[in-house]
């Protein structure tokens, strides 16, 4: 079993002389840990772990029509904005990968900035936000299989997700994914590994010619995104804000090279270089997705933009054969999307088990030695995001209400990053620098991180409360369900109270 650290001591100050270690395989003993995932994870398998979350090709085909819909056109002008804002984000996550290469980054980080009970609740909303964010990536194979085939809707006749068949039919369709994933997960680290290499060279390649393709195949020109055309929301402000939940839901999950440190070898300078390729290789592709997408639409005014987005595009403009087949890739980075965001998942049960700070937390944190994997995590993460794409047979409106959930949450444990980080910093008691595996200095802002890490706590904070928002013309569109437009605040409400409950049980069942 792992040696674990007393659940309120950190296990590692954060500036002990400890952090500037060295030997990969031996860098968590360092952190009184030992080493029980396989570690077998080289630079491009580490890059795949962020660009796979992320996924480009999932998240924009899923939430394209949010930005068209409420934005028009002029939303695309809010992907660069959120793309730098995310790229200040991650470059405080870099330095910290280079410092602390351990499962459980969010959850990790947190706790060696702050205290136990901050970091514990970093890592609570953090693990449930990735829940979520499973189920939402797993809805997004209604948005492509259908399209291909009309086999594939399974329930009813209209394929729409926002409709009561296209809801009902995307949680089928999610669960058989779920399924596959879970499985991958207590297969193999090398399995797993592979998966993730083979889906994002092939999410890659399908992105790479979708722009091309869309951007030959134009219909008008950039200036277009000048205007604000198509967008319902009152005013060009309130479009800009609701226009920026795409680029929002899109560039997320680039920590996750950081959660897959203790599988990556040379982490502190594997780890924080593929954070920020993984954000700036996504955030260059999906931008220029979005905008060929808007350039090749056959019609800004006709209303299927909004309601059937990038897939009535490629199957309008390309033709449906090299539409179909595109659409085809498409699925593919769904669900390998998927995958590495239940990885992801899994490695921060793991992390917060590790050290005692869940039920059950022996069992969650066993290690199948032949694997490398811990298989009850994965098994934990599947049945739950399955659970909660049953919200989806109540209503359509839930499509949204977890996608935007999910997105809220996350951005809430990263500023529980960056704001710690920031007082560390201001207090100067930064984590020491020192030298990575290759005795090269490691990842650094330098005299640029008291200004980068301000605006990045400011931009997330921001993005936070805007996407909480609960704005009834997009959460309750339809009216009469108030639980709809407070869902996320709701949400976070029972998420933020479970914890504290459990906390105060355990500290009682402790004394």
């Amino acid at each position: 079993m792992t040696t674990t650290a007393p659940s309120d001591v950190r296990p590692d100050p954060p500036h002990s002389p400890t952090t500037t270690a060295a030997v990969p395989d031996a860098s968590l003993a360092a952190f009184g840990y030992r080493q029980e995932l396989h570690r077998s994870l080289g630079r491009y398998a580490s890059f795949a772990a962020g660009f796979s979350f992320i996924s480009v090709l999932t998240t924009v085909f899923q939430f394209f029509t949010i930005g068209y819909g409420f934005g028009g056109t002029v939303f695309f002008w809010t992907w660069p904005v959120v793309l730098a804002g995310q790229l200040m984000v991650a470059a405080c996550f870099a330095e910290l990968a280079a410092r602390y290469p351990i499962s459980g980054a969010i959850y990790q980080w947190s706790t060696r900035l702050s205290n136990a009970t901050f970091g514990w609740f970093a890592g609570w909303i953090m693990v449930i936000g990735q829940i979520v964010v499973v189920a939402a990536a797993a809805l997004a194979l209604q948005l492509v299989l259908p399209p291909i085939w009309s086999g594939f809707q399974l329930i009813g006749s209209d394929p729409a997700p926002t409709s009561a068949d296209g809801a009902a039919n995307a949680a089928v369709l999610g669960v058989v994914l779920l399924a596959l994933t879970t499985l991958v997960n207590v297969l193999d680290n090398r399995v797993l590994s592979a998966v993730n290499r083979i889906g994002v060279t092939a999410e890659i390649i399908g992105a790479v010619l979708i722009v091309v393709l869309l951007l030959t195949h134009a219909e008008r020109s950039p200036g277009v995104t000048l205007h604000l055309t198509g967008g319902t929301e009152t005013g060009l402000l309130g479009a800009l804000l609701v226009g920026s939940f795409t680029a929002a839901y899109v560039m997320i999950g680039f920590d996750s090279a950081g959660e897959m440190s203790e599988e990556t070898h040379q982490p502190r300078r594997t780890a924080p270089r593929t954070i920020l390729t993984a954000l700036a290789a996504a955030g260059l592709l999906g931008g220029l997705i979005v905008l060929g997408g808007l350039l090749a639409a056959p019609s800004l005014t006709d209303g299927r933009l909004a309601v059937d987005g990038l897939s009535y595009v490629l199957t309008s403009s390309l033709g449906d054969g090299v539409g179909r087949l595109l659409l085809a890739d498409v699925a593919v980075a769904v669900a390998v999307a998927t995958l590495a965001i239940q990885t992801s998942a899994c490695r921060m049960l793991f992390s917060m088990a590790r050290d005692g700070q869940l039920p059950c937390s022996r069992r969650l944190a066993r290690v199948n030695p032949r694997t490398g994997m811990p298989h009850a995590p994965a098994v934990v993460i599947g049945v739950l995001a399955a659970a909660l794409l049953l919200l989806n047979f109540a209503s359509p409106e839930a499509f949204l209400a977890i996608g935007t959930t999910c997105i809220v949450l996350l951005y809430l444990a990263y500023a529980m990053v960056t704001g710690p980080l920031l007082v560390a910093r201001l207090r100067g008691r930064l984590p020491r620098t020192g030298t990575d595996e290759t005795g090269a200095p490691l990842f650094s802002l330098g005299r640029w991180g008291v200004p980068v890490n301000a605006l990045a706590l400011l931009y997330g904070l921001f993005m936070t409360v805007n996407l909480a928002w609960p704005r009834a013309a997009v959460y309750d569109p339809a009216g009469g369900h108030w639980y709809f437009q407070w869902f996320t605040l709701l949400f976070l409400a029972v998420t933020v109270a479970a914890g504290a409950a459990y906390r105060v049980r355990r500290s009682r069942s402790t004394v």
